[in-house]
């Protein structure tokens, strides 16, 4: 029956993604995917975590076919090694399970022959079946039946006629190719393998730390000294930064674009060094046994306020950013640096969560490695293009137009309407009618495989414009 839904599962597989792009073609796979994991690994399929990844993977899936956007596709796929490799060993780190995946996605069949992993069932069939006899059976016949028919063609000219005409045209071999390349693929996953020792390692870890035997309250002493020291003049040339980047907030033109991406970029450049030098030394204090010595309350809370101050930091790179970003319209690289902000801030966050609760390296990868995957998948859910054409037009002071109309064709219909409501130059006009032009001819030639939900629900109205 396994082998059965495998061959079922690749012929399904060539036949929504041979010579077909993305589309409604990912949401069927990755139901088909949960399927056949669930059929092969229903034990692990009772675990409330393995049904959360997989409503994620499945609803990043949905994502793909209701926007079709290259995000939502970069989220399904890390949700699907995501899936994967939490299968091959539940209660791992994300990372972990990363690897795992993307492993089993590769070489699981390879990796369970040469380790011998295969279950009893598995061992009981291939004792049961002879596929040395199978492969004599379909070989020898078929070698000999080759050799007499070229005989026999030299020997009748109407036999040699009859089996000229015998046509294999209609056997496309590179569907044939895809189709293996699906089996081995859904191979791979019917029993999802893990790295060793990487998984078992990672399972043991905690995320506490403990005092090691090399504890001496006289070197303690010193590294406390030396921390108060420079995190106290730390905190003091922050401040006066901070100051400074207020009161140069206050006065920059913002109607400048060149002054205000210069502010914005130079901010960014200051945060990144700022944010990482500030982790790199909190880490280095607080990496062992300073945790539980008993004087080091004045440099933890030097080292909270160094972290307070950052945050106040991220807040003017924010206000910056944001006033650019209403005067000049939405980016990519301007969202970027949100996104980067807002991820700069949980570093913070779980380094102050680190330190407050002694807690080692290894937490702060977990917990961060998992914040991104989940922000992530939360972006992905978003139509960007959609979305910063639409803020451009109605919401910014001034946008630039060409940059709209180099993004994707999903913004195509929106820029028609625009372009019919707006005076434009020549040049506007007609970059905007070929988009829309070749998107609503992209659109028609589509097949079902490959046809979005805006691709399904577009209007003859829209198809007109």
């Amino acid at each position: 029956m396994k082998h059965i839904l495998i061959i079922i599962a690749s012929v399904l597989f060539s036949i929504l993604f041979y010579e077909k792009s993305i589309g409604l073609n990912l949401l069927l796979f990755s139901m088909m995917t949960i399927i056949l994991l669930a059929f092969n690994n229903s034990e692990q399929f009772k675990s409330k975590r393995i049904i959360l990844y997989c409503i994620t993977y499945l609803t990043t899936a949905v994502f793909v076919f209701i926007q079709d956007s290259s995000l939502s596709i970069i989220a399904n796929v890390v949700a699907f090694f995501t899936l994967v490799g939490a299968i091959s060993s539940d209660k791992t780190s994300i990372y972990i399970n990363w690897i795992n995946g993307l492993f089993s996605s590769i070489a699981g069949f390879f990796f369970r022959k040469i380790e011998g992993n295969k279950n009893k069932k598995e061992q009981l069939l291939n004792k049961d079946t002879d596929f040395l006899h199978l492969v004599k059976l379909i070989g020898i016949p078929l070698v000999f039946i080759t050799v007499f028919v070229l005989l026999y063609k030299n020997g009748n000219p109407m036999f040699n006629d009859l089996v000229n005409k015998i046509n294999f045209n209609f056997i496309n071999f590179q569907w044939l190719l895809f189709t293996v390349l699906g089996y081995y693929l859904f191979s791979n996953l019917s029993q999802p393998v893990r790295i060793e020792p990487a998984t078992s390692k990672d399972r043991s870890i905690k995320n506490d730390l403990y005092k090691t035997e090399s504890f001496s309250e006289e070197r303690l002493k010193k590294e406390k000294q030396l921390g108060t020291t420079l995190l106290g003049l730390l905190n003091l040339l922050i401040i006066l930064f901070i100051v400074t980047d207020i009161i140069s907030l206050t006065t920059i033109d913002i109607s400048a674009a060149p002054a205000m991406s210069a502010q914005v970029h130079n901010g960014i450049n200051t945060l990144i060094a700022s944010i990482i030098i500030a982790i790199v030394i909190i880490l280095y204090f607080f990496k062992g046994n300073l945790n539980f010595y008993a004087e080091n309350k004045a440099l933890k809370n030097l080292t909270y306020l160094w972290i307070l101050l950052n945050m106040v930091l991220i807040t003017l790179i924010v206000i910056k950013n944001q006033n650019y970003i209403t005067s000049f319209g939405l980016t990519y690289k301007r969202i970027g640096v949100h996104v980067y902000i807002f991820l700069t801030l949980i570093g913070l966050v779980t380094t102050f969560l680190k330190v407050m609760k002694i807690k080692n390296m290894v937490f702060l990868f977990r917990i961060n490695t998992s914040i991104a995957f989940v922000t992530l998948i939360a972006f992905s859910t978003i139509n960007w293009d959609y979305y910063i054409t639409t803020y451009n037009l109605n919401n910014a002071n001034s946008y630039d137009l060409n940059y709209l109309i180099g993004l994707s064709e999903s913004n195509a219909i929106q820029l028609k309407r625009h372009s019919l409501n707006t005076t434009l130059d020549s040049k506007s006009y007609s970059r905007i009618d070929n988009k829309y032009a070749n998107y609503i001819k992209h659109i028609e030639h589509k097949t079902w495989q490959e046809k979005s939900f805006r691709d399904f629900n577009i209007t003859e109205e829209e198809k007109s414009l």
